[in-house]
Formats: C-alpha cells, sequence, structure tokens
C-alpha cells in the first residue's frame, strides 16, 4: 500500500505558496476513486480505472488544518463516496484532485480492495502532514 503527494502534487503546494503561479494553482478539493489494480506511484497523473458510471462526479472533500506533531502541520481532506453504480464494487484507490473532471491529481493511495454493494458509502481521509 502506498500513499503519496505526487509529483504534480508538488507543484500544487508551491503554486499555492507563490500565489502569482501561472495557470493559478486552486486548493485540490475533489476526492474519486477507483477499480483497477496498481501501486502508486510519485508520477501518476489519475486513479486506477476511476469510478466515472452513470452519473458519478468526484465529491466534495472539507478540508482543515490539524496538527500531528506542530500546530497546524497537517493539510486534513475528508470526503463520502456512494457506490451508485446499480451493482457491487470493489474500490482500490482513491485521490483528490484540483477539478471535479480531468485536473491535476494532489494526493493517491491504494489500498486492498473494498467491496461495495450499491447504495453503500465509504468515507475517506487524506492527511498531508509537513514534517
Amino acid at each position: 500500500m502506498a500513499v503519496l503527494v505526487v509529483n504534480a502534487g508538488h507543484k500544487i503546494i508551491t503554486g499555492r505558496m507563490i500565489g502569482g503561479a501561472s495557470p493559478a494553482q486552486v486548493e485540490p478539493t475533489f476526492m474519486g476513486w477507483g477499480t483497477g489494480a496498481g501501486t502508486t506511484a510519485a508520477t501518476d497523473t489519475t486513479l486506477f480505472t476511476e469510478a466515472t458510471y452513470g452519473g458519478y462526479s468526484r465529491a466534495s472533500a472539507s478540508t482543515s488544518q490539524q496538527t500531528t506533531t506542530v500546530t497546524d502541520d497537517t493539510y486534513q481532506l475528508v470526503a463520502t463516496l456512494t457506490n451508485s453504480s446499480g451493482g457491487a464494487l470493489t474500490f482500490t484507490n482513491a485521490g483528490t484532485f484540483d477539478a471535479s473532471t480531468v485536473g491535476d491529481l494532489f494526493v493517491k493511495g491504494d489500498f486492498s480492495g473494498v467491496p461495495l454493494n450499491n447504495g453503500d458509502s465509504i468515507a475517506f481521509t487524506f492527511k498531508v502532514q509537513f514534517s
């Protein structure tokens, strides 16, 4: 299992710090999930087989600063995704993006499959600690 701020995520971080980056970087508040197999790598730009079935769209994540070691050293994203595929699916990876479709991948994680029946939901929390 791997969870990484991918290379494009570094661009988001530094672009937001500069503030005047061109194009301007927006907060990566959109969360998606996938059903494909693989191990997350820094060079990834997409999820493994991102779920795009009937009417599905990335969820809006709530974001906050959290304290892990020192005050406000962690950026946290939380979103709940619901399987509305019409059938059972097994999800194997999730990530956050700076757009509701396409966009730059910020952080991605893979995991052993989590099976969800149609209508079931799962909450994802990503924590990016700066240390």
